[in-house]
């Protein structure tokens, strides 16, 4: 392995930070990055065989009459439902998987850092992929705060959809890495440039 070739998995729970500490880390590092999120967007957007999937798993309401997919009635059906909930991840966890198992093994061929934001990296046993893992964390109740903020659901509702991941304590037990953002963006990209620095000197 050629010294920076080196692929970092990037976690947390739902609204602690991932993805803008991810998008600042990639910015001071210039390296290659994988978005899962945006992964599964893609997927639920344009590829024919998952849509397939969904509408009959879901059924064809979850999707508007001109096929555009309704994000809150789907998140609503998994959220109440673990079975519903496994369905989905046996559609898409699988087909992101191998997409950021293809482009990370790409970069370390070329010698490339890579890094992976991948929200159930443990849940799907990810980190195995992974040279380090860091984990994005903060307080539950600064996580609940922004997860409202962001999707405007119910109190208990975000609570749910919390304690639905795996317990942050248990990530953070696991973690090479682990970045508390607790406090404003500045303080979050100043650890990125603390990480940088760290990787860049490996």
């Amino acid at each position: 392995m050629q010294k920076n070739s080196v692929v970092i998995g990037i976690t947390g729970g739902i609204s602690t930070g991932k993805s803008t500490f991810c998008n600042r880390l990639g910015q001071l590092l210039r390296a290659k990055s994988f978005d899962a999120d945006g992964a599964a967007r893609q997927l639920v957007e344009q590829d024919p065989e998952v849509r397939r999937l969904l509408r009959e798993r879901f059924g064809p309401e979850i999707f508007s009459a001109g096929g555009d997919l309704n994000r809150a009635a789907l998140r609503a059906i998994v959220f109440a439902d673990q079975g519903k909930k496994r369905a989905l991840e046996q559609i898409l966890h699988p087909r992101i998987r191998h997409q950021w198992a293809t482009e990370a093994e790409e970069s370390r061929q070329s010698g490339e850092i890579f890094l992976a934001d991948i929200p159930l990296l443990y849940e799907t046993k990810g980190e195995v992929l992974c040279d380090r893992v860091v984990v994005v964390a903060c307080s539950q109740e600064i996580q609940q705060k922004r997860l409202i903020s962001r999707t405007r659901l119910t109190p208990s509702a975000a609570h749910a959809m919390i304690c639905s991941q795996m317990p942050l304590p248990q990530k953070i037990s696991r973690a090479d890495h682990v970045v508390w953002n607790n406090g404003p963006v500045p303080i979050l990209e100043a650890q990125a440039g603390i990480l940088a620095r760290f990787l860049a000197a490996k």
